[in-house]
């Protein structure tokens, strides 16, 4: 079977999908000896995608955004709603294209096509889209699941949305889970010192790694924080990690509105092969987002041991299952109550600790590359008939 990976218009630094895009390639390499595979890409995604297998080849091209034939594709689309992309790649000889970027890129190519979709936000919480965003999704979202032969959804949850909004038949719809990659483990104290000193971690912390987006929830989580501390209930700091996103501003006035400037430290964008080690060393993570398509920090900090408390809302349930501590992520009260019942209890965190370690046990890349070939040979069988 002949394979091709469409990462055009992937470019490093897009959070839970980069993630999902770089471990799945990875865990194909190691799954799949025997199908060719052609990773397409933008010239400048090239040097991020690692291809060590025999059977894997890349194919660049040259239509990123402010390029010049990328503009002059975005014209054309407006104008004539011709695609010249579709032109380009019609030539390859695939027996099925994977889109794993939520939308096909291009639509209306020939080929077989399975397509990898995260969340729709945009649906439940359109008050967090720029008018021009929400047109965007709206105009690709719904179409490139219709078009597509098949869809590989992130969670059941993922799936329900899917059916719901967009009337799709649930047997076109596969939940393939991601996974949580090898890095994520329980470390041996001595190795975290150097981390300890870096970041001087003298104080026990709760972390939330998000990028500030206005869906992570970040003002009621501080919110939470506030009522903790004025209860006596808080006697360590909030660690904040992540890229700066639209709702960063929000953050920070509450921060200073809150006079938390003491307890909440922010420490920015961080290497990756730093998270593990920060997860080690948290009392707790805490996950106030209000939408996940899956919610990967959720199964990371499980599997590095950390203790979960997280919102009881979307795919988290899901992911967390029986392990993580549960709040309305709504109500402040309620984010800190929880989060003092795990904080403030040695006995409950080492119960959804170890509970954790379990659950996270669940997920692996390995399982994610098998289920999605399964996909790709469904729809090459079903199109040959």
């Amino acid at each position: 079977m002949r394979i091709a990976l469409n990462l055009i218009g992937y470019s490093p630094g897009c959070g839970g999908v980069e993630t999902y895009i770089i471990n799945l390639l990875t865990a194909l390499q190691c799954a799949d000896t025997e199908n060719h595979y052609l990773v397409l890409c933008d010239d400048s995604a090239a040097s991020s995608l690692l291809l060590e297998a025999d059977n894997f080849h890349l194919k660049t091209v040259a239509y990123q955004k402010y390029s010049l034939k990328g503009m002059l594709r975005g014209a054309l689309l407006r104008t004539a709603g011709y695609d010249i992309l579709v032109r380009e790649l019609a030539g390859i000889e695939v027996d099925v294209m994977h889109h794993p970027l939520t939308i096909l890129n291009p639509a209306g190519l020939s080929y077989p096509s399975v397509l990898t979709f995260h969340d729709m936000q945009q649906e439940y919480f359109p008050e967090f889209f720029s008018h021009k965003e929400l047109r965007q999704r709206r105009k690709t979202y719904q179409s490139s699941v219709q078009e597509a032969n098949a869809v590989i959804a992130v969670s059941a949850h993922a799936k329900n949305c899917l059916v719901e909004k967009y009337d799709i038949s649930p047997l076109k719809v596969h939940v393939v889970y991601s996974g949580c990659g090898n890095e994520f483990y329980v470390r041996e104290p001595a190795s975290l010192s150097k981390t300890i000193t870096t970041f001087s971690l003298e104080r026990p912390f709760m972390f939330y790694p998000a990028a500030t987006w206005p869906h992570k929830n970040h003002v009621r989580l501080l919110e939470a924080l506030k009522l903790l501390i004025n209860q006596g209930s808080f006697d360590g700091e909030l660690l904040l990690t992540g890229a700066q996103k639209n709702a960063h501003r929000d953050v920070n006035e509450t921060i200073k509105r809150l006079r938390l400037e003491a307890k909440v430290r922010w420490l920015g964008y961080l290497p990756q092969n730093v998270i593990p080690q920060l997860y080690n060393l948290a009392r707790l993570m805490v996950f106030p987002s209000l939408f996940e398509g899956f919610g990967l920090p959720v199964i990371e900090a499980m599997a590095s041991g950390c203790p979960v408390v997280c919102s009881q809302n979307s795919s988290l349930p899901e992911v967390g299952g029986k392990a993580a501590v549960y709040f309305d992520p709504l109500n402040a009260e309620d984010i800190a109550e929880k989060i003092s019942s795990v904080w403030s209890n040695d006995e409950t965190r080492e119960k959804i600790r170890q509970e954790g370690l379990l659950q996270a046990a669940k997920f692996q890349w390995e399982i994610t590359a098998k289920n999605t070939l399964a996909v790709y040979r469904r729809v090459r069988d079903e199109t040959m008939i």
